[in-house]
């Protein structure tokens, strides 16, 4: 039997910017990355299939399968409203360690979420090295670091922000993404990374 994935439901509130209208759509695309993942599966492990069609599913698995993880930590860093991070959190900590302050966290991470092209800003953990690191992930999947677990993604593809914003409101975007941004939800990502 293929390996089965199952769309996530989020609980998301009234957001500061970001339309209900606009999640509504988004949650669409992420359900359509589940549903393309497992059709990549059914192809994969059927062995009656031509090696051909397989190994071609095989090349697109790294795109779906990366839409689907990266929206699920996106939509899960709005759940239970804005909560800002306390200044005596481990990664708060760990932010001012790696970078002096979290105010200079917070200029280069919105300055990288500003990369021209599709993709996704990202800020992830090393438990190799523990090192916090941000980059840059090209459309869902291109620029993932090995052994790094990621503990914030904000989505920059346009369907993210076009329809509330305008391309010209990029930059508006990224203020209201850490507006609305529940830190909690993003500290618990740090520390099971670091389990």
């Amino acid at each position: 039997m293929p390996t089965r994935f199952t769309p996530h439901t989020f609980t998301i509130p009234a957001l500061k910017g970001i339309s209900a209208k606009s999640i509504e759509e988004h949650l669409k695309l992420y359900a359509g990355y589940v549903t393309n993942l497992n059709t990549i599966h059914e192809i994969v492990e059927n062995a009656d299939n031509p090696e051909y069609a397989r190994r071609e599913a095989y090349r697109r698995q790294g795109f779906e399968f990366g839409g689907m993880r990266n929206h699920e930590y996106y939509f899960k860093s709005f759940e239970g409203g804005a909560q800002a991070i306390s200044p005596d959190s481990a990664l708060y900590k760990k932010i001012t360690e790696t970078v002096g302050s979290f105010d200079a966290f917070l200029t280069i991470f919105k300055s990288l979420a500003l990369t021209r092209g599709v993709g996704w800003a990202m800020l992830g953990y090393d438990k190799q090295t523990d090192k916090l690191i941000q980059y840059w992930v090209d459309e869902q999947h291109i620029g993932h670091l090995p052994t790094v677990s990621i503990i914030l993604a904000l989505d920059m593809w346009e369907h993210s922000y076009v329809a509330d914003y305008q391309p010209s409101g990029k930059k508006q975007y990224v203020e209201d993404f850490f507006a609305n941004l529940n830190w909690n939800v993003i500290e618990k990502n740090f520390v099971e990374a670091q389990k």
